[in-house]
């Protein structure tokens, strides 16, 4: 009986422990910090395909998307304050809200947004654009291309780098005029981007919280489980690196 009784005190405190884990993981992924990973090249040459980052799930107030799964718990956006032009966004979008997107936020509610031949126009003014530097870019596994590097400069003054791969059917939008409560994304990889030019403005409801800071990154994506690799891949360089 004595042994019986030592085994289930010691399942209890084990499950218990277990229990209050997953609960402070569970408060800290809903109000404070939420883990992201980045698959894509769309936000180059910011953030880089196999960067992990925090995002600050405070930083904007809380909707339902602040939970996991979205659960319905709130209603509207609670705590509420307003984004900043230049901030790098992570948002659910609006055609599927299921899905992740991580992008900068050019475009406040009231402004009409424009991108000609190239060059964002915020309410009929064209940003400050200076090339600084040329990259090679190795596209689809196997074509290379080259890829102009540009200093942007917002209205607010927040600058930061794109890349822009020549003429595309991006380079030519028609006006976007942002609604009230809404946001006008665009990825800094301007030419590689699915974005507001294509998926419209984002109601304040679906953003999920800021990008600060870069916590682990590992070159093309390799996962973590991927031990092996490690020596080779992880960008030290990029690790605890502050998001512009």
């Amino acid at each position: 009986m004595k042994n019986k009784s030592i085994s289930f005190e010691w399942f209890k405190s084990n499950a218990l422990s277990l229990i209050y884990a997953i609960l402070i993981a569970v408060i800290i992924r809903t109000f404070l910090f939420q883990a992201f990973f980045i698959p894509s090249s769309s936000m180059e040459p910011t953030l880089l395909v196999g960067d992990r980052l925090f995002v600050s799930k405070f930083t904007y107030g809380y909707s339902k998307h602040s939970f996991p799964f979205s659960l319905p718990l709130i209603s509207d956006r609670v705590l509420f304050s307003e984004p900043e032009r230049g901030d790098t966004i992570v948002f659910k979008t609006p055609e599927n809200l299921k899905i992740d997107y991580i992008k900068r936020l050019v475009g406040l509610p009231g402004d009409k947004i424009q991108m000609i031949n190239g060059v964002l126009n915020i309410n009929d003014i064209p940003i400050i654009r200076k090339k600084i530097r040329e990259e090679s870019k190795i596209i689809n596994n196997s074509q290379i291309l080259t890829a102009s590097v540009y200093k942007e400069t917002l209205p607010n003054g927040v600058s930061f780098e794109t890349f822009d791969m020549g003429n595309t059917r991006a380079d030519n939008t028609r006006v976007f005029n942002v609604p009230n409560g809404e946001y006008f994304f665009m990825g800094d990889n301007r030419d590689n981007s699915k974005d507001s030019r294509f998926i419209g403005t984002v109601p304040k409801d679906n953003l999920v919280g800021k990008a600060q800071i870069i916590f682990f990154a590992t070159e093309g994506g390799s996962t973590i489980l991927e031990f092996w690799k490690w020596p080779f891949d992880i960008q030290l360089n990029r690790i605890f690196k502050i998001i512009n």
